[in-house]
């Protein structure tokens, strides 16, 4: 009995390893080299060109929230101002651009 337990409690930890995090087709993982967030708080008009130079491209403006699109990944990104810096980053589905 206490073998049987073993191998079960074994399979189990084996199983959960298994587990993806999905993501939605079109959306960067957060960290991965598409992912802008890690521009939130950082100074509008010095990290457009760090935004470029990963492959984006400004696709509309809404009064203070731009939309960047990367075409080569799909990413897209909404990105909001406050006082001069990104005060939100949100990665979206590439339809939403």
């Amino acid at each position: 009995m206490k073998r049987a337990t073993k191998i079960s409690v074994v399979a189990i930890v084996s199983l959960t390893a298994c587990v993806e995090q999905s993501v939605p087709v079109g959306q960067p993982a957060v960290g991965s080299s598409s992912d802008l967030s890690a521009f939130e708080g950082a100074r509008a008009g010095q990290a457009e060109m760090g935004i470029q130079n990963l492959g984006y491209e400004l696709i509309r403006t809404e009064g203070l929230t731009v939309f960047w699109f990367n075409r080569s990944t799909g990413a897209c990104a909404r990105i909001m101002t406050s006082e001069g810096r990104y005060s939100d980053v949100t990665m979206l589905p590439s339809g939403d651009c």
